[in-house]
């Protein structure tokens, strides 16, 4: 793979804080409070323990957004790094609400949360009205502080209690889901891009129940930033990746980048332009049906599947993708 520009290492550093911010979390700051309630500060974490457990639901309501992180100037450097963007096909009506597909899924997913998860991009300002939400998995949520850092931007639980809350209180709620997970990126064919999609429909029976408008959206640049290290179905590596996955619900990828100097490998991603196309000119307005029947449910799942396929061929050459490149359902 060729390398990309090299970015200026003050934009690397502040990509960095983001994955470190998460392990200072989980492993500095908890097992300070930990240490702190055999301490004659106990008061302090008996505190925050006892309203974690009595705010335990929130994640699953709602959650409890805040702007003034959102808004942090670090996520600027982050999108500036690569650099970020979303294109805007149409408006989006702040009278509905949206169930929201991303696709694809790289590793670490820079494009949806520098767009979707903070004020990077400009998502305010580009869609007026919208209040948008990037579902990831639901176990961050139960981890003391972690929860709040990622409430504070706007994530929900990937649970259909969380997504529920959101399609049936107000109007103009959007509701990422990366449909394929993390299994997606492990999918490499040669001049093809392949989403995990064919069997995943749970998405459009919830869109169903609520009357959401479906809207695709892909991430070009998303799955070049990093190198993975394939391994074979047959050898132990994949069995443990596999192993891996049943127990905590994403994979353990081995993968590489670039790294502070010029021509080096490293954990820095490789800054290749990430933009995120939506589909928001022609969303795909469902009817409102409590319990649909299967041949709606599929009926509505090709429909979607039709539509990314156009936004995929009508925007590849654009960002990056060959013409003969192929879009693959499995």
């Amino acid at each position: 793979m060729p390398h990309s520009k090299q970015p200026k290492h003050f934009h690397s550093l502040m990509l960095l804080q983001w994955p470190l911010s998460y392990l200072s979390i989980f492993w500095i700051l908890q097992p300070l409070f930990i240490y702190l309630m055999f301490t004659s500060l106990w008061p302090l974490p008996a505190l925050y323990f006892a309203w974690f457990f009595l705010d335990w639901k929130i994640p699953e309501q709602g959650g409890r957004r805040s702007a003034r992180v959102r808004n942090w100037c670090v996520w600027t450097y982050i999108k500036d790094y690569f650099p970020i963007t979303i294109l805007k096909t149409k408006e989006l009506s702040p009278e509905h609400n949206y169930l929201m597909g991303v696709h694809s899924h790289g590793l670490l997913t820079f494009g949806a949360f520098c767009n979707f998860c903070t004020e990077a991009t400009g998502f305010s300002k580009t869609f007026p009205g919208i209040t948008p939400h990037l579902a990831t998995l639901s176990w961050f949520f139960k981890i003391p502080f972690i929860r709040d850092y990622l409430m504070a931007k706007g994530v929900c639980p990937v649970s259909q209690p969380a997504i529920n809350y959101l399609l049936s209180h107000g109007t103009g709620n959007l509701v990422g889901i990366i449909v394929g997970g993390v299994g997606e990126a492990l999918q490499n064919v040669p001049n093809a891009t392949t989403l995990i999609l064919q069997k995943r429909k749970g998405f459009v029976c919830t869109a169903l129940q609520h009357g959401a408008h479906l809207v695709p959206t892909f991430t070009f640049g998303e799955t070049k930033v990093y190198e993975q290290v394939p391994f074979h179905e047959d050898s132990w590596m994949y069995k443990f990746q596999s192993c891996f996955r049943r127990v905590f619900g994403f994979y353990f990828c081995v993968f590489y980048g670039q790294g502070l100097c010029q021509g080096s490998t490293g954990l820095l991603p490789y800054s290749w332009t990430i933009v995120t196309v939506d589909e928001f000119g022609e969303p795909l307005p469902l009817p409102k049906i409590e319990k649909p029947r299967q041949e709606m449910v599929d009926k509505y799942h090709a429909l979607y599947m039709g539509a990314l396929h156009k936004l995929f061929d009508q925007h590849k050459t654009q960002y990056g993708c060959s013409e003969t490149q192929k879009l693959l359902f499995l």
